[in-house]
């Protein structure tokens, strides 16, 4: 790289249920960033999925989104010789629209799906995080929980059902479920996150009205079984060489960690790092390296756990890009562990140039 500071743009925003969650997580990142190393530019997705180039996240937050007159519409040139981005309206950008590595801070569908991954491949375009591959199968559910079975980690039992086996026989559906989940059980959509659409059901009434709000959201529905235990969650970082942060233990105000308990600081708290023997710990930690190793997953990973009173392990999911807000548990648990906010930044930045460079190593024809 040559001697300037490299040019990140962070991403935020996005069509997803977590577009307020993205927006948390960039003003955070955006306010700690070191700019001596960086120079540092925005780009905020709105709810439409339209990109807009400098749009800050602060100012969303009070203001919300600019308009097409108010801010510069622009897209990414999928040019992978000269990845750059350019305004619709022609109008000129900072440095002509390049760019030297993506920051996405975009939770949930199009963002953590593999979606803008994917994107970002075809541009040849340096950005933080897990690759198509592991943010598809970090956010599947059911297809992660496949994975990690494969893998011979340990799981709570579940079925999976699409939408149109609801709408074709729900009652078979709550039948199968019954016979093998059990009350009380939870019930999500496969590929959200943050909590969103997720119900618990104590009886078949509940249960089917569960359903029916999963469905919404996807067409493929995971029912889970309670596991009677303490919330864990570990921090990962690393790509081919990942490490893992001390525990941390969720204490939910409600039944279960809902979307509200997670964002809004209020009730539910984290215990950091959790109370555990140092053999619970180093297992908890060693699962989540396999975990994240299982979906090929690189640069940052959440992975939850359930531990319960024997301390039994139940590997329960991974997020491939947890929220970075104030209160977020994964930032807080690197700081408990010894890395500092704007060092794991720093840390995060680097581990995306390091995979961009290893896979320009990659021949993908014989001419």
């Amino acid at each position: 790289m040559e001697d300037r500071k490299p040019s990140v743009v962070l991403m935020f925003g996005g069509r997803s249920g977590e577009h307020e969650v993205s927006i948390n997580s960039a003003k955070s990142i955006f306010n700690a960033i070191d700019r001596s190393r960086y120079n540092v530019e925005t780009i905020g997705i709105n709810k439409k999925g339209q990109w807009f180039w400098g749009v800050l996240p602060e100012k969303v937050l009070s203001d919300g989104f600019p308009g097409a007159k108010q801010a510069q519409q622009i897209t990414l040139v999928i040019d992978p010789t000269a990845p750059h981005f350019m305004a619709l309206d022609g109008s000129p950008l900072p440095n002509q629209g390049k760019f030297d590595l993506i920051f996405p801070v975009l939770h949930g569908p199009y963002g953590e799906d593999g979606t803008l991954q994917g994107l970002l491949e075809m541009a040849n375009v340096p950005y933080v995080g897990s690759g198509v591959l592991g943010s598809s199968l970090g956010m599947d559910k059911d297809r992660m929980k496949a994975v990690f079975r494969e893998k011979e980690l340990p799981l709570a039992r579940y079925v999976t059902l699409l939408r149109s086996d609801i709408l074709n026989g729900v009652d078979a559906c709550l039948n199968v479920i019954e016979d093998k989940i059990g009350y009380p059980c939870f019930v999500k959509p496969a590929n959200l996150g943050s909590s969103v659409g997720i119900s618990k059901a104590h009886h078949r009434q509940e249960l089917q009205e569960a359903l029916a709000v999963a469905a919404i959201f996807d067409r493929k529905i995971v029912v889970e079984e309670t596991i009677l235990g303490r919330e864990i969650e570990v921090s990962v970082l690393g790509n081919d060489t990942p490490q893992a942060s001390v525990p941390g233990e969720v204490l939910p105000a409600h039944e279960f960690y809902t979307y509200e308990a997670k964002y809004s600081d209020i009730g539910s708290s984290l215990l950091i790092p959790a109370p555990f023997e140092e053999s619970v710990i180093t297992s908890l930690q060693e699962m989540a390296i396999k975990a994240f190793q299982a979906v090929e997953a690189c640069g940052l990973s959440r992975v939850d756990f359930f531990v319960t009173p024997q301390n039994e392990i139940v590997l329960n999911e991974i997020n491939t890009l947890p929220g970075f807000t104030k209160i977020s548990m994964y930032p807080k648990l690197w700081e408990a562990s010894g890395i500092p906010y704007t060092e794991l930044i720093d840390r995060l930045i680097a581990l995306g140039f390091e995979r961009y460079k290893d896979k320009q190593n990659c021949k993908i024809s014989l001419n």
